[in-house]
Order: structure tokens, then C-alpha cells, then sequence
């Protein structure tokens, strides 16, 4: 019987505090989507001629 209280407390304690970082998850996960978002949307076009170059370069080495 003590077990079972034991346990069952336990449980009940771990539950609670693990409940109260979800929010913070959630948070961080959906700035971290807007900054990639955003840096995609300002260094897109840049970032795409630079991959373009490399892919240029290293095809005229044949």
C-alpha cells in the first residue's frame, strides 16, 4: 500500500512539472521557425545564386 501512495504521488509531482515547460517548448520552437522563415525571406535569393556559383564552378572543373 505505501508503494502504491509512493508511487502514485510521484507520478502526480513529475506530471505537474513537466506540464509547465510545454509552453516554453512551444514558444521557442515557433520563434526558432520564424527566424528561418524570415532569414529565408531576406537572404533567399542570395543564398540561391552563391548554391548556383559552386554548383557552376565545380561543373566546369570536368
Amino acid at each position: 500500500m505505501w508503494l502504491t501512495d509512493s508511487t502514485t504521488t510521484l507520478v502526480r509531482k513529475v506530471r505537474r512539472e513537466e506540464r509547465g515547460d510545454v509552453p516554453g517548448w512551444v514558444m521557442i520552437t515557433l520563434m526558432s521557425a520564424l527566424l528561418v522563415a524570415a532569414l529565408i525571406a531576406i537572404a533567399g535569393p542570395r543564398l540561391q545564386d552563391l548554391f548556383n556559383q559552386a554548383i557552376d564552378r565545380v561543373a566546369g572543373m570536368k
